[in-house]
């Protein structure tokens, strides 16, 4: 069998959602065909995990480790990182360098993805309605009564790299943007204060395997809390989940249109989902999750289990696809 690694973990605060989405990618992971390795990296210590217990150490060079005296060396690896370094592009380049073949969108694409403010400029020049917003970085001076003239009150302010709503304040007076902007830049260092558009959150994944791309469907988000935060996402009971989405066949088709749309201008690459607020029939962009949750209550296996699909199987087929693109 071969020697695959499910990596976990990362800096950000997104390390408990990795961990856990990772430990439901070893749980479906076919081990008739593949051998599963859980790596933890994590303050830059990089080891093999085996159920809270450390197996052996990660030698960078080669992305090998020795076992009972065995050298085992991943021949491809499933990127579980939420946040950095396994979703900007630092895990990816490293993989390119060695040349193992990898899970997730590429450099430039990670890279791209998940600076908000950057993907935010990118779409909007292709037409992709977004809300407006202003990019304000560590140590830059701003004025908190032009921002609530020019974006309107209330208005987010959200860290311009994260993600599970870490850092993201929902800012109903001009007192409060200061202190929401040094809340989300102890998540990043730069920051968006974002317009509020007054609508309904979807989300809807995008499997991407060779040259087939496949849209999953959508899934209603209806947050018992003012907006969906860290608690609502990961907390049972606070949110409704709804999928497929109550809405129109009309507007499933044109959400999902515009998914495979962004999924393709981003040249992404394997399970990728893309988030939205609905304001009448206009779906806004929010966000793209190039390493989206995979725990057993995430958006995606909920998705692939309402498309009839299973995770398992889709799983194989991309880790396959991988292998296989590297031998040719």
């Amino acid at each position: 069998m071969r020697n695959i690694a499910i990596i976990a973990g990362g800096d950000s605060s997104e390390y408990v959602v990795s961990v856990k989405s990772s430990a439901n990618v070893i749980k479906a992971i076919d081990t008739t065909l593949f051998t599963p390795w859980m790596i933890s990296i994590r303050n830059g210590a990089w080891v093999v995990m085996d159920e809270g217990v450390e197996l052996a150490t990660v030698n960078k060079d080669d992305f090998s480790f020795l076992l009972n005296g065995q050298k085992i060396t991943p021949e491809y690896a499933y990127i579980m990182i939420h946040g950095t370094p396994g979703e900007d592009g630092n895990l990816q380049g490293y993989f390119e360098m060695l040349g193992i073949p990898y899970s997730s969108c590429g450099v430039q694409s990670s890279a791209l993805t998940f600076n908000k403010n950057f993907c935010n400029q990118y779409l909007r020049s292709y037409g992709i309605p977004i809300a407006r917003s202003v990019r304000i970085k560590a140590g830059e001076k701003f004025d908190p009564q032009d921002l609530a003239q020019l974006l309107g009150l209330p208005m987010f302010v959200k860290p311009s790299a994260g993600g599970s709503s870490f850092g993201v304040t929902k800012v109903k007076t001009s007192q409060e943007i200061e202190a929401a902007v040094v809340h989300a830049l102890n998540e990043s260092p730069e920051v968006l204060a974002e317009q509020f558009i007054d609508g309904k959150e979807f989300t809807c994944g995008v499997i991407g395997i060779d040259s087939d791309i496949t849209v999953l469907p959508v899934t209603e988000v209806i947050p018992k809390k003012e907006f969906f935060d860290y608690e609502a996402k990961y907390t049972p009971g606070m949110a409704d989940e709804i999928t497929p989405a109550r809405i129109s066949q009309e507007l499933t088709q044109k959400v999902q249109k515009i998914t495979r749309q962004i999924y393709q201008l981003c040249n992404c690459k394997g399970i990728v989902r893309v988030d939205y607020i609905l304001k009448g029939e206009t779906f806004y962009f929010l966000e793209i999750n190039t390493v989206p949750g995979m725990t057993a209550t995430s958006f995606i296996p909920q998705q692939i289990k309402a498309a009839g699909m299973d995770l398992t199987t889709v799983l194989t087929d991309i880790i396959a696809a991988g292998l296989r693109n590297k031998q040719a």
